[in-house]
């Protein structure tokens, strides 16, 4: 009932009217059709019938050509009847589309370049990351200057012999933690080594047994510690030899 009303909505050609519809549609598409194509590109302004009959005498009458396809034909704007364009509007029309075509790669250009742009502003802080990398900024700077007051006002500063006093205490007392620490793996490794995983877990926690942290790993590596631990190996070669 739809299609029916739809149909009925538009307008039925007939006689020349539809003859002359049917032509103008086929040189305005310029490509081959079947009659029902053309009965329902016409929207049914032509029945499928009387398409059929018209089809065949456009083409007897030489305005149109049909090709037979078995049992189909196809039909399609005889293309002398179809104006050919003159040379000077060929050459009209290829002048104005290299013109487009350069208007085209510039406006190309300038767009890549405007990407680069947008592409280098997104990368930038915003105001918001940079009022808090400046209040940063300012917070280490007054950490800084607190430090220095006390240099400022005349305090004692750390002699050269004070330092190396205690740089000679850290290499003793931190060779001393890493032989204790080697004996303790050692001692530890044959007390534990026939328990279960949860047995010896539970006795780490009964005897009270505190391993480095991850604080004392990154500790032990570095500068300090590994400078230190360069110079034992010196130490205990120099012993051997």
């Amino acid at each position: 009932m739809t299609s029916k009303a739809k149909n009925s909505d538009v307008k039925v050609l007939k006689g020349q009217e539809a003859e002359d519809a049917i032509l103008q549609y086929l040189k305005r598409m310029n490509r081959p059709f079947g009659a029902v194509d053309v009965a329902a590109n016409l929207k049914g302004a032509v029945p499928k019938a009387t398409t059929q009959k018209i089809l065949v005498a456009l083409a007897e009458k030489g305005e149109i050509v049909q090709k037979a396809y078995g049992k189909t034909s196809f039909f399609v704007a005889n293309q002398a009847s179809i104006d050919s364009v003159p040379t000077e509007k060929l050459a009209e029309l290829e002048v104005e589309c290299k013109m487009i075509e350069e208007s085209n790669n510039a406006l190309a250009v300038e767009v890549r370049a405007i990407t680069t742009e947008l592409s280098k502003l997104k990368n930038c802080p915003t105001d918001e990351e940079l009022n808090a990398q400046i209040a940063s900024a300012k917070e280490a700077i007054a950490r800084h200057i607190e430090r220095l007051v006390p240099l400022r006002s005349g305090a004692p500063l750390i002699s050269a012999e004070e330092l190396a006093k205690v740089n000679v205490d850290w290499r003793k007392w931190h060779t001393e933690w890493i032989r204790r620490r080697k004996v303790f793996m050692t001692f530890w490794q044959l007390a534990t080594d026939s328990l279960p995983p949860q047995d010896a877990e539970t006795l780490i926690e009964d005897l009270g047994i505190e391993f480095d942290t991850t604080e004392h790993k990154a500790l032990e590596k570095e500068p300090l510690c590994a400078i230190q631990g360069t110079n034992t190996r010196s130490n205990l070669k120099r012993k051997r030899e």
